[in-house]
């Protein structure tokens, strides 16, 4: 997968493509990642690439020439260009696992008050990682990053991102580790049984219950399967009074 990010500052994703994941991924040439500056496509000596807003506003607006010609030099026919904005639509695993399709992705990464409403046009599509603003889009766009390198084959272990939070759209169950007892808070001795069936039980039954407590939207929208509904009934019935 070729994967190109345009920024106003591109140094900000030195570290991330430090971390263990995506440099495992690019050592084994499952991507072949650039960071592109836009300001190196700004005129003039001060690097002019933004400007007040039209009809007036506080802060300032990134200007659509820059942007178009830093996206020229890396956009080619097969190109997916995804604009991080709060106007995008919200991010979804199952985007990741849309995305990850793809063999050409460019990210553009907004700043100051977002970018010249005409370049908008120019982009594929919008993605929102949350209702919230931050200063620019280059950490939104690290987390999309992740969550789709992490994806692609042979950069994790198989089937380890098979069975987490949201892909069936249920968090996960809880998880443990060793030791069985520690600070008087004890592991789930079914976990501890060895009995598979019973195991795989409980592992349904606690990420449904975790779901419906702590994302009853998630809940909500999830449609239980047979074996999940019979699962929660019997949970239910035993906490009836």
């Amino acid at each position: 997968m070729k994967i190109s990010v345009l920024s106003m500052f591109p140094e900000l994703f030195d570290s991330y493509r430090q971390s263990p994941v995506f440099k495992r991924a690019a050592d084994r040439a499952l991507i072949q990642a650039s960071f592109v500056d836009v300001k190196s496509f700004a005129g003039g000596s001060f690097r002019h690439i933004d400007d007040s807003p039209c009809g007036g506003g506080v802060g300032m607006i990134m200007r659509p020439e820059p942007l178009f010609k830093a996206l020229e030099s890396v956009k080619t026919d097969n190109s997916h260009v995804i604009l991080l904005s709060p106007k995008g639509k919200p991010y979804t695993q199952k985007r990741a696992r849309e995305l990850a399709q793809f063999n050409n992705l460019v990210f553009v990464c907004g700043h100051y008050e977002g970018v010249d409403a005409r370049f908008e046009s120019l982009c594929d599509e919008m993605i929102s990682t949350g209702d919230y603003i931050v200063t620019g889009g280059e950490i939104p766009c690290m987390m999309v990053l992740d969550s789709i390198v992490r994806l692609l084959d042979g950069t994790l272990r198989k089937g380890a991102t098979e069975d987490e939070s949201h892909e069936n759209g249920l968090l996960e169950y809880p998880q443990y580790t060793k030791p069985a007892s520690w600070r008087g808070k004890e592991v789930p001795p079914v976990l501890l049984s060895g009995n598979r069936a019973e195991i795989n039980k409980w592992k349904t039954l606690h990420s449904l219950l975790d779901t419906r407590n702590l994302r009853p939207d998630l809940f909500e929208k999830h449609t239980l399967t047979d074996e999940e509904k019979k699962i929660l009934k019997e949970y239910d019935e035993k906490q009836a009074p």
